[in-house]
């Protein structure tokens, strides 16, 4: 009988010290040399077979606690010491007390932490961190999602934060680290193979003088293995991508009063040139606009393929005969006052959705912003915006970020694949989302605003597998107590563990963003630029002090700035006046000739010294200038009149164009990327510029903290795709 079988036919929740050792040795994690005794004699005889010095520790499967207890002592020197131990613990743990653990004294200036939970959303968890008495206050800890390879788990080592502890530290060996990452592992194994076991938590993990490790204690938690509630029924990609694809709609609700829900959604659809088939359905009837309005979506006299629907939420229920008769398939459900109110609003959608599955009627929602395709013209949203068509797809739980992020889109010149506000995702959810980009070639960059998730491991699963085809850049509302609090309030579903899902969504490659404009910052890098091979960046700038900035901006997010190299300085020096800064980042000293920009950048695309670019101050001197023009004209009107601004700034705008295109053209005979920072920036600025015939685009941000730090997450996706 193994001692996980004993234990539960004892009726017992945990394993004793020694039990547990066992468990963790056959999964390959190094444990100290113990031995078990029953009694004090037993103990005195093993002390002394051990030699001195040696651990007493009091055992049973009720001592979980035991140093609190005092049940531990440490460093005894003799035979009488171990007699005086034993006596005080038998004492101490009163009936408890099954026996004492004897382990030589093993001494080391380091201690980790490593364990195992079955996290609610993603299931069996390792932990990894700094131990010892410290660990609950300094809280270094990382996680990752089992099954761990062992590039996965020497990854979690590499983010701890306390890096030092990992090399040689005061005179001792770095830790082994194979036997780190087999103690990673075999956490992970015990997780998937042993589900009985809910926790394990090793505390500490030893390290010695000469770099061994070993777990000197371990604590085993065993528990019944909850039943999995399947709460939403996975939805087919090639069905989901139909709602986005309506070849006719209908407006379930559409109203004459501007800035009503009813009102809004058909005319953004009809302004937006959306070329299908449209009917108004309103129980009143009569005439919206000049058109026909049907009182019943069944007196339509053709086909429907979507019913957007924006009546109260207590009338939605009884559409569902309304439209299984019009074998209606899909639903876009604007309506709120489901799931997000309450109890009684939950219950509602849970009947809405029961009656749709039987009526074979897919929805999108409740409580949603819409969906938009550019690629058909279709604006279905309740905000009239209305970007160009791309390769980016966009999903938030949030309609109105999501509507935001697709107004900067417009002005930014990002393209957009598809947008969805996935809503209260009564049927249709992000993970349904996730496995749908996964197979949409169309799809070449993934955006998400993320609240709460249904089923975490799905969720990590789909996007390891889709982030490996493209990049997944996601921003997690709910990070704290207060956020998840307004979340659960908004979608009618509690965030996640927030850490854990943190450290899902890097093992899956996702990028994580901590502001709402990252998301499309990063999508227009990744849509636009080649990933960098590497974290070396040269910089080119207009000014010093800029430079000084992006430099230590690249440091702060992981990016080396290297030194140039002899013969790039030599070459430098026959373009640039002998007061150029001769380093990286290059200084060209304000030097206005457009061929010594052009001829500075590919040299350092030449560099194999350098993975990436930056170019700062060199795109949007046109602004400058203007005002400069503007005020001499002012000034000066007899020699200088409003044609001579205007043929100035023409020629300023032919020169940024061609910057660009030729920049572009440079991206792709060398295939590293190059990304700039706006001089100054006005209305007509955007980040991406498209460059006829050319697979990258030009991109320009207005800051250069969002530069590196769209550049650093490339890097970042790079390295996960190595790996």
């Amino acid at each position: 009988m193994d001692v996980i079988t004993r234990a539960k036919s004892q009726d017992r929740s945990t394993l004793t010290e020694a039990e547990a050792k066992q468990v963790l040795k056959k999964y390959g994690i190094p444990v100290v040399e113990e031995q078990v005794a029953g009694n004090i004699e037993e103990a005195l005889v093993v002390a002394e077979r051990y030699g001195y010095p040696i651990v007493l520790k009091g055992l049973g499967s009720r001592l979980t606690h035991k140093t609190e207890r005092g049940l531990v002592r440490l460093n005894l020197k003799n035979k009488e010491e171990v007699k005086t131990a034993a006596l005080y613990i038998k004492e101490a743990a009163g009936t408890d007390l099954e026996g004492f653990l004897i382990q030589p004294m093993l001494q080391g200036k380091r201690e980790f932490v490593a364990g195992l939970f079955h996290d609610e959303q993603f299931g069996p968890t390792v932990m990894f961190g700094l131990g010892g008495i410290f660990t609950e206050a300094i809280e270094d800890v990382v996680f990752a999602l089992a099954p761990l390879e062992k590039n996965e788990a020497q990854r979690m080592i590499e983010q701890l934060e306390a890096q030092k502890l990992l090399g040689e530290f005061r005179g001792e060996k770095a830790p082994d680290r194979e036997a780190l990452i087999n103690t990673l592992v075999g956490l992970s194994k015990i997780g998937k193979e042993i589900p009985e076991i809910r926790e394990i938590d090793i505390n500490p993990l030893l390290v010695t003088a000469d770099g061994k490790v070993t777990a000197v204690d371990a604590l085993i938690v065993l528990g019944k293995v909850p039943d999995k509630k399947i709460t939403h029924i996975p939805i087919p990609p090639k069905a989901m991508g139909k709602l986005f694809y309506p070849k006719s709609i209908a407006f379930i609700g559409a109203s004459a009063g501007i800035s009503k829900w009813g009102q809004l959604m058909f005319t953004n659809v009809l302004a937006g040139k959306y070329t299908g088939p449209i009917y108004l359905v309103n129980s009143k009837g009569g005439e919206i606009i000049g058109r026909h309005v049907y009182k019943s979506v069944t007196d339509i006299p053709d086909p429907v393929d979507l019913a957007v629907i924006t009546i109260p939420a207590n009338h939605v229920l009884a559409l569902i005969p309304e439209l299984k008769k019009k074998k209606i398939k899909n639903v876009l459900l604007i309506s709120s006052g489901f799931a997000e109110t309450g109890v009684e609003g939950k219950l509602l959608e849970e009947e809405l959705v029961r009656q749709a599955r039987e009526a074979g009627i897919l929805i999108l929602g409740p409580n949603t912003m819409g969906i938009c395709n550019p690629s058909i013209s279709l604006y279905c949203t309740g905000t009239h915006v209305r970007p160009k068509a791309g390769g980016t797809t966009l999903v938030t739980q949030s309609g109105n970020l999501g509507t935001q992020l697709l107004a900067f889109a417009e002005k930014e010149g990002i393209g957009i694949r598809v947008f969805g506000g996935s809503g209260n995702e009564a049927m249709i959810t992000i993970e349904d989302a996730m496995e749908g980009f996964e197979v949409d070639e169309l799809t070449k960059t993934v955006v998400l605003y993320i609240e709460s998730i249904k089923n975490g491991r799905r969720f990590f699963e789909a996007a390891k597998r889709a982030g490996r085809k493209k990049p997944i850049i996601a921003l997690k509302g709910g990070r704290t107590e207060a956020g998840a609090h307004a979340a659960a309030s908004h979608t009618g579903a509690m965030a996640s563990n927030v850490k854990v899902f943190k450290a899902a969504c890097k093992q899956a490659g996702i990028i994580l963003v901590e502001q709402p404009m990252d998301l499309l910052d990063l999508s227009a890098a990744f849509s636009s630029l080649p990933l960098p091979r590497g974290k070396r960046v040269a910089i080119m700038t207009l000014g010093g002090g800029w430079g000084v900035v992006a430099s230590d901006l690249c440091m702060e997010n992981g990016l080396e700035v290297p030194k140039l190299s002899g013969e790039i300085i030599e070459s430098f020096n026959k373009l640039l006046p002998p007061f150029w800064s001769h380093s990286n980042p290059v200084d060209i000293v304000a030097e206005m000739n457009t061929e010594i920009h052009m001829t500075i950048l590919e040299k350092l695309l030449q560099w194999d010294g350098c993975d990436a670019i930056i170019h700062m101050g060199i795109i949007g001197r046109r602004i400058m200038i203007k005002a400069v023009l503007e005020s001499t004209v002012e000034l000066d009107k007899k020699s200088y009149d409003d044609k001579f601004v205007e043929g100035a700034l023409l020629f300023l705008d032919d020169f940024e164009k061609q910057f660009v295109e030729r920049t572009v053209r440079l991206m792709e005979k060398y295939q590293k990327p190059v990304a700039g920072v706006y001089l100054l920036n006005d209305n007509k600025t955007h980040t991406i510029t498209d460059v006829e015939g050319c697979k990258y685009k030009g991109v320009n941000f207005i800051t250069p903290e969002r530069t590196v730090k769209a550049l650093a997450r490339m890097y970042q996706y790079a390295q996960w795709l190595k790996g």
